[in-house]
């Protein structure tokens, strides 16, 4: 039975600007069980001849059939299945993984097969103990001498039960003894039926051999049997050829080896978690600082409402003097009463005077902002006390000396904000108040607290503390169904009228529409959010691009490892696969690392800072999702790059 066969077969490696043809129409027949010597001085062709009958080279021309497949026509992936079902490798230079044990380096074309049963493949264990090293399983290829690594090799050459063994030089790194012991190794499996091609030098070597090919210049000058020499009969492993195609069975396969070459690789693996876990923490805490500086401006903006109108009083500026001539109008307190009845659309009015006070009480004193404001202040502004009442009418009409008190004037003048002072008495500038209430809760609006001030009635506040009947401003709720700009337009001509100001002096009346300011805050408040996020996805991406980096200098790297992967049966498939995973979990441990340590960053900066600072759940999955992303894309190219490399060619790779 011919388990090869060649007809006509040329080889042209092209080059630059260059064509070197290398083999010549090369005719030859290869029986099952022979042992097949090649060769020839450096430069006759004869490695490249074991590279095209082993696959790993494709010939420029001519027919190859083996095992009875003429493989001229099969993709790479097919010719990968080929080597991986029929046939083995032993290099010259042993080509063993150092990161890998010698029972993992022999076990290693069994995880290209696609099958786990013994039927397919032998036990390593079995195979190391044939050679002789049944004591050196757990060793790594650096703990072993060289002619036992090549005793590996001969072992990994055999786990998936091939019809033809390959050997290029196999004891040209030996000395005398290990040379002896390699070649009988040989010689008793072709004894026992497989097919042995050997490239070699020497001519004692050849004896071995029942065939020896000499080759000159890229053609084959002699071919003889050898005296010697005795073909096997025994028929080995014949069986037909069936192309197994990529399943998910084998992604457990591909993670393995991914993980085993992240760990092997301990510095490179940290360095590249390193800068994904920056990226994802600088975007939980950014993401949580922004998530948190929204919610304050809600919390801010909850308060003054889509449809409330600020009214204050201005003047208007005639020139045409050395002095301003100017037209001024002053809100008054009859303004609340007369708006409220003859505008259609108010729904409410609050008048304002406001000025500083020094609170005192037990011993304590405070200065903050004294507010006086109209009863419907509570109603309009969200502002019902969480502890005791407001003030009512009549209070305010009596000019009652009764107070609500912000938390932070709680704090500052009882100690705790959480006191209770409802009945307690105050000082207000030397004026007795008794204390009704607490107001709720505003926080900071970035200028200002809102917490740190006292309300009192406004008839209180007018005639017992500024001493003044004009309004500083009036805050003015519009209802829901009305027009926001023809209240407005109402509100300044029933003001210029009243106060017997012509209609077009306008400007003397300023009103600001709270719906704006409000939607002008939420937008500079996304703007805000979406700049930290910015920032941080670009921190991000910064690690995806390192990561690029470091896988294509994996590649590099790694170049021998991923022809020697190939040789032994990994397709396209299984190469990319083993990087992209790589990079994934990379990303996917660089993710998990960098939200628990985002979460730690975001909760120093709201103790430390006093910033409000809130991780929600989708920050946390855009970070994640985004890191694996990247891995993704980051690591297809380098992945790619790597599946596409020429076993031949990646061997040679210094």
């Amino acid at each position: 039975m011919n388990v090869i066969e060649l007809k006509g077969i040329n080889k042209v490696y092209h080059l630059e600007k260059l064509d070197v043809p290398v083999l010549h129409g090369i005719d030859l027949t290869i029986e099952q069980g022979e042992f097949v010597a090649i060769m020839g001085h450096s430069g006759s062709g004869k490695s490249t001849l074991l590279n095209i009958l082993g696959l790993l080279d494709k010939p420029s021309g001519g027919y190859y059939n083996l095992a009875g497949i003429e493989i001229s026509k099969y993709s790479d992936d097919e010719l990968a299945a080929l080597r991986n079902q029929y046939l083995g490798f032993v290099f010259q230079q042993f080509n063993l993984l150092p990161k890998l044990t010698i029972l993992e380096n022999v076990a290693l074309p069994s995880i290209y097969s696609g099958s786990k049963d013994l039927k397919h493949h032998e036990d390593p264990a079995k195979l190391l103990e044939m050679v002789g090293l049944s004591n050196r399983i757990a060793h790594h290829p650096n703990e072993i001498s060289g002619g036992q690594q090549q005793r590996v090799a001969i072992a990994r050459a055999l786990i998936n039960k091939p019809l033809v063994i390959f050997a290029d030089e196999p004891t040209g790194n030996l000395d005398t003894k290990s040379t002896e012991e390699i070649i009988k190794i040989l010689k008793d499996l072709n004894s026992s039926g497989i097919t042995i091609v050997m490239v070699t030098h020497e001519p004692e070597l050849a004896t071995y051999a029942t065939r020896t090919i000499k080759m000159e210049d890229g053609i084959i000058v002699s071919d003889e049997k050898n005296k010697n020499g005795r073909t096997s009969s025994k028929v080995y492993n014949s069986r037909k050829f069936k192309h197994k195609l990529f399943s998910l069975a084998r992604i457990k396969d591909y993670c393995t080896q991914a993980f085993g070459s992240l760990t092997a690789n301990k510095m490179r693996s940290i360095l590249s978690i390193l800068g994904v876990m920056i990226g994802v923490a600088s975007l939980i805490a950014m993401l949580a600082v922004g998530s948190g500086v929204r919610k304050r401006l809600e919390n801010q903006l909850s308060g003054l409402g889509s449809n409330l109108l600020m009214v204050y009083a201005g003047s208007s500026q005639k020139q045409g003097s050395s002095h301003s001539i100017g037209t001024h109008m002053r809100l008054e307190e009859d303004d609340i009463y007369d708006l409220q009845s003859n505008i259609n659309g108010i729904e409410g009015v609050v008048g304002y005077v406001t000025g500083s006070g020094r609170v005192v009480a037990r011993g304590h004193n405070y200065n903050t902002r004294v507010d006086g404001v109209s009863h419907s202040f509570a109603e309009i502004r969200a502002s019902y006390p969480t502890l005791g009442r407001f003030f009512t009418v009549e209070e305010d009409a009596s000019r009652a000396k009764v107070a609500i008190l912000g938390e932070t004037v709680v704090k500052a003048i009882f100690g705790d904000k959480n006191f209770n002072p409802v009945g307690e008495y105050i000082k207000i500038n030397r004026i007795d108040f008794q204390v009704i209430g607490v107001l709720p809760s505003k926080g900071s609006n970035g200028w200002r607290d809102e917490d740190d001030k006292v309300v009192i009635p406004l008839n209180t506040a007018m005639y017992r503390f500024v001493g003044s009947k004009e309004l500083y401003y009036l805050d003015i709720k519009v209802a829901d169904t009305a027009d926001m700009n023809k209240v407005t337009e109402d509100i300044k001509t029933r003001l210029l009228t009243t106060h017997r100001l012509p209609l077009f002096e306008r400007d003397v009346v300023n009103v600001l529409n709270m719906a704006e300011i409000r939607a002008t805050m939420e937008a500079m408040g996304k703007a805000f959010s979406l700049l930290l996020g910015s920032i941080a996805f670009i921190s991000l991406l910064v690690g995806g691009i390192g990561i690029m980096n470091i896988m294509f200098v994996s590649v590099s790297e790694r170049t021998k490892e991923i022809g020697l992967r190939k040789a032994v049966g990994a397709n396209n498939t299984d190469i990319l696969f083993q990087f992209i995973i790589e990079s994934v979990f990379v990303c996917c441990v660089g993710g998990i690392v960098g939200i628990i340590f985002g979460s730690g960053i975001a909760f120093l900066i709201s103790k430390l800072g006093e910033w409000d600072t809130i991780i929600t759940p989708f920050s946390v999955i855009l970070a994640f999702g985004f890191s694996v992303f990247i891995g993704l894309i980051f690591g297809v190219w380098p992945a790619r790059k790597a599946s596409l490399l020429n076993p031949i060619d990646a061997l040679r790779h210094d």
